[in-house]
């Protein structure tokens, strides 16, 4: 798919999630957020639902934990328009509660249609709910965080939400290394093959590299 064609694509998923009554999440919400970036991003970032300001702006990660992830990112050599950023839920639940089931499925088919359009080569899945909505089978976050997992076509890489680094300050140095793995993952899959046949990749900091898993 073209780039314009993706572009148009991703503005009409957010067309639709700023008209979706598929929930009762539209009878609170200020309006939809459906995520925001460039069609061609090389990351996707998933997070658990908009905040209060999020749902003012209709911006995702526009707040603290925002501001902490373009940090984390541009320590690494990344920035904002590496990334495609949106959450599990599309528009805010009241009082920042924790997504509904309900909600979450009827908010499924926007996410997956977004995936399938950017195609991105890593995605970065933010807390618990964002890993239990991609890779339900999954170890718990505290186990998986910084490691690579395939499942299907798409690669993941789960890590603790921003905001959890904010509330706890002892998982920043965490975070800083995951995305550090982040960092090593697309550098490694930025290199040519070498020969007929390339050797796989060590694992980053010792941490195993898990493919295929689910």
């Amino acid at each position: 798919m073209e780039p314009a064609s993706k572009q148009a694509h991703l503005d009409q998923i957010a067309a639709q999630v700023g008209a979706c009554r598929r929930c009762a999440l539209h009878q609170t919400r200020t309006q939809g957020v459906p995520g925001s970036g460039p069609a061609s991003a090389r990351i996707m970032a998933i997070g658990e639902a908009p905040g209060e300001r999020e749902d003012r702006e209709g911006q995702p990660f526009v707040g603290q934990a925002g501001r902490l992830l373009t940090q984390l990112l541009e320590e690494v050599g990344l920035s904002r328009d590496d990334i495609f950023i949106t959450n599990v839920l599309k528009s805010r639940p009241p009082g920042n509660r924790d997504p509904l089931p309900e909600e979450v499925a009827a908010c499924a088919g926007y996410l997956d249609e977004q995936m399938a359009v950017i195609q991105p080569q890593v995605i970065l899945l933010l807390g618990r709910h964002a890993l239990q909505r991609m890779l339900p089978d999954a170890p718990g976050i505290s186990r998986c965080h910084g490691q690579v997992l395939g499942a299907g076509s798409r690669t993941y890489m789960p890590c603790y939400h921003p905001a959890a680094a904010l509330y706890q300050s002892s998982l920043l140095p965490t975070l800083r290394e995951d995305f550090r793995h982040l960092r090593e993952h697309l550098d490694r899959a930025a290199r040519p093959a070498q020969g007929s046949a390339a050797a796989a990749p060590s694992a980053p900091s010792g941490r195993a590299e898990q493919l295929d898993l689910f």
